[in-house]
């Protein structure tokens, strides 16, 4: 890729991180859609895989869309902050930084729904979350390897 083309492209990725960002925080902490209205009590889940074992047991008493996006809505979510981090940074990104960047993102989160009573500090979406960082990155990577390659054969 040409420098000035990679220049676009990191700064067109910085943009989409920052919009993702935001739109990530409106929707874990303030969106009525996901039931932010908030609680009159701080609620949290620290017994891992306890809500996600709960959504597979008792998933034909609950609508479709709820156990969808309880099990796979919270990976899904976070693909794309893996995919983005490492043009956001701007620098060569481990597979462990973005773990880290990921779990450190989600538990940002879940401290302000905490703190805010306005959702649920839940490991299980710690796990979750930081787990959909992680596949993003490993698709970005996967992704900049194949197009390295191809680059190369030309």
């Amino acid at each position: 890729m040409k420098q000035i083309d990679r220049k676009k492209f990191r700064a067109i990725c910085l943009v989409l991180f920052v919009l993702y960002i935001f739109c990530i925080v409106y929707f874990l902490i303030f969106s009525d859609m996901f039931g932010r209205s908030g609680y009159d009590e701080r609620r949290y889940n620290l017994h891992p895989f306890q809500e996600i074992e709960r959504f597979i047991i008792y998933r034909d008493q609950m609508s479709g869309w709820s156990v969808f996006l309880n099990l796979y809505g919270n990976i899904i979510a976070f693909v794309p902050f893996g995919m983005l981090l490492r043009w956001a940074r701007n620098k060569n990104t481990t597979f462990w930084q973005a773990l880290l960047y990921s779990l450190m993102f989600t538990l940002a989160i879940e401290i302000s729904q905490y703190i805010t009573k306005l959702g649920v500090f839940d490991i299980d979406d710690i796990i979750m979350n930081t787990l959909g960082g992680i596949v993003g990155y490993c698709i970005y990577y996967v992704t900049a390897k194949l197009l390295r390659r191809y680059h190369a054969k030309k």
